[in-house]
C-alpha cells in the first residue's frame, strides 16, 4: 500500500505539479542573477491574466551557444591572474556553480582590442607565423578547451596584412585583387596552424565590419568584393584542402541586409557559405528575419554588441536582454555573442585608434575581478540553454518580452522580461497547465522546468 501511494504521488507530481526553477535579476541591482527559493508549479487554475503560451511542438533554429569575443587584450589580462583557473572554470564550466558560456569569437591577427596591430605575415606569405598568439591567446584557449572540449570557436579578421591592401595601412583600404588568392591561402594557413595547436576553428567570418574602414585595424570590403573572394578564391581553397570550417559572411549591422542577400543570391558563392553574421550598432534586430526569409536554408549568427563605459547597468541590461538575447534568438540567430570578454579598469588594452571605452564583461584590475552587465545578460541563458537546444514557440503579451528553448536533456527554458514600470502578474501556459508568476518592474527572470 505504501509503495502504491508513492507511485500515485510520483505520477501526480510529474503530470500535474511540475515545478519551475527561477533565476531573477532586478535591473535596480537589488537582485542580480539569483536563484529564487520560492517553488512555482504548473496547475489547472487560471485567472484572466496575460499569458505566455509555450508550444514546444513548434521548433525553430538550433542554438550553437552564447559567449563573447576573447580578444588578445582579454587573453593577456586573464593569463596574468593568480585565480585564472578558477575564473575560467566559472566562465566555461557546466557545474551548478558555473555560468557555462559556450561559444567564443577570436580575431585573426589583431583586433582593435589587442595591445598593438599585427598580422601573421608582415612581409610575405612564406613567412606565416602565429607565434604572437602563443603568448596569451592560445594558452587560454587550451585551458578553456580542457574545461569544455566542445566549445565552438568563430574567427574573424579585422584586416589582411597591410602589404595586401590598397593603402598599405592597417586602417581602411581595400584588398588588392592580385592578392585575393594569397589572402585565401593566409586564412587557410591560420586554420591549419590553430589546428596544430589542437584548436579547431568551427567557423570564420570574412571580415569584421566590412563597411567600417575607420577602426584600427579595419578593411573596406564591398558585397561584390566579398562575393568574388568567396566564389573564386576562399571557397575553392577550402575545398581543395578539405577545410571544414564554416564560411560566414557580412559580420556587420542589421541596417544593411542587402549586403548578405546580394552575396547569397550568387549561386557560385552561396554553395560555400553557411550563413550570415550581424551586429546591432545600426538597424533593427527584426531585420535579420529578412535574410532568413530570402535564404531560409542559410544560418544566422549574432556575433557582437558592445557596452560602453561607464555602464548604466539598468539601461544596458534591459536593452541587451530585449534586443540582443530575446530579439536575435526570435529572429533565427544560432549564436548570441556580446563583445569583449575582459578589459582593465581604464578599458585597456586597445590599439592606437581602437575602442577606448569598450567595457568588458569582466573588469580585471590587477588581481581584482568585477562582473559587469554583459556577464549577467548572457548568464541568464548560457547556464541553462546548452548547445543544441532548440528555440520553440512562445507568444509575447504586452510588456512581457520572452523567448523559449527546449534543451537536449528535455528541459524547457523561458526567458521573460517585464518591460513595464509596474509589477505584473501573468501565467506561463505549457501543455494546458499554467504557472502563475509575478515580475517586478524592469525585472528579468529565467524559468526552467
Amino acid at each position: 500500500m505504501k509503495n502504491l501511494m508513492v507511485c500515485i504521488l510520483f505520477i501526480y507530481g510529474s503530470v500535474f505539479g511540475q515545478n519551475a526553477e527561477i533565476w531573477l535579476t532586478d535591473a535596480s541591482k537589488s537582485i542580480i542573477f539569483q536563484k529564487q527559493n520560492q517553488i512555482k508549479s504548473f496547475e489547472n487554475k487560471k485567472d484572466l491574466l496575460p499569458t505566455i503560451f509555450v508550444d514546444d511542438t513548434k521548433k525553430f533554429q538550433t542554438m550553437d551557444g552564447f559567449g563573447f569575443t576573447l580578444t588578445g587584450g582579454s587573453a593577456s589580462l586573464i593569463n596574468q591572474l593568480k585565480t585564472k583557473s578558477e575564473l575560467l572554470q566559472e566562465l566555461f564550466g557546466t557545474s551548478q556553480k558555473d555560468v557555462g558560456f559556450s561559444y567564443l569569437r577570436v580575431s585573426v591577427g589583431a583586433s582593435d582590442l589587442s595591445d598593438h596591430v599585427f598580422s601573421y605575415s608582415d612581409k610575405r606569405l612564406s613567412e606565416f607565423d602565429i607565434s604572437e598568439e602563443k603568448k596569451d591567446l592560445i594558452p587560454i584557449l587550451k585551458e578553456i578547451l580542457k574545461i569544455n572540449p566542445k566549445i565552438k570557436i568563430l574567427a574573424s579578421p579585422w584586416s589582411p596584412p597591410i602589404w595586401m591592401k590598397t593603402n598599405n595601412s592597417s586602417i581602411g583600404g581595400s584588398l588588392k585583387t592580385e592578392y585575393y588568392l594569397a589572402y585565401a591561402q593566409y586564412l587557410r594557413k591560420y586554420i591549419k596552424e590553430m589546428g596544430k595547436n589542437n584548436i579547431k576553428i568551427d567557423a570564420i567570418t570574412i571580415q569584421n565590419e566590412p563597411l567600417n574602414p575607420d577602426n584600427n585595424p579595419s578593411l573596406l570590403m564591398l558585397a561584390s568584393e566579398q562575393q568574388l573572394f568567396i566564389a573564386k578564391y576562399l571557397g575553392p581553397e577550402f575545398k581543395r584542402y578539405n577545410i571544414s570550417t564554416k564560411i560566414i559572411i557580412y559580420d556587420h549591422n542589421a541596417d544593411r541586409t542587402d549586403y548578405p542577400i546580394e552575396i547569397l543570391n550568387d549561386p557560385t558563392a552561396r554553395k560555400y557559405i553557411d550563413g550570415s553574421a550581424f551586429h546591432l550598432y545600426g538597424g533593427n534586430i527584426n531585420a535579420l528575419s529578412e535574410v532568413h526569409q530570402a535564404h531560409p536554408d542559410k544560418n544566422l549568427y549574432f556575433t557582437e554588441q558592445w557596452i560602453g563605459s561607464p555602464s548604466n547597468f539598468s539601461g544596458d541590461f534591459l536593452w541587451h536582454i530585449k534586443n540582443i538575447v530575446i530579439g536575435s534568438a526570435r529572429n533565427w540567430s544560432k549564436t548570441i555573442l556580446e563583445w569583449n570578454l575582459a578589459a582593465d579598469a581604464s578599458q585597456n588594452p586597445h590599439t592606437d585608434g581602437g575602442c577606448k571605452n569598450c567595457l568588458g564583461a569582466l573588469t580585471i584590475d590587477n588581481q581584482n575581478i568585477s562582473r559587469n552587465a554583459a556577464y549577467y545578460i548572457l548568464a541568464h541563458v548560457s547556464k541553462f540553454v546548452r548547445p543544441n537546444s532548440v528555440r520553440v514557440s512562445s507568444n509575447q503579451p504586452l510588456s512581457l518580452n520572452n523567448v523559449a528553448f527546449k534543451t537536449p536533456k528535455g528541459k524547457t527554458v523561458l526567458l521573460v522580461q517585464n518591460e513595464s514600470n509596474d509589477s505584473l502578474d501573468f501565467y506561463i501556459s505549457y501543455h494546458k497547465k499554467n504557472l502563475k508568476s509575478n515580475l517586478g518592474p524592469k525585472a528579468v527572470a529565467t524559468y526552467i522546468w
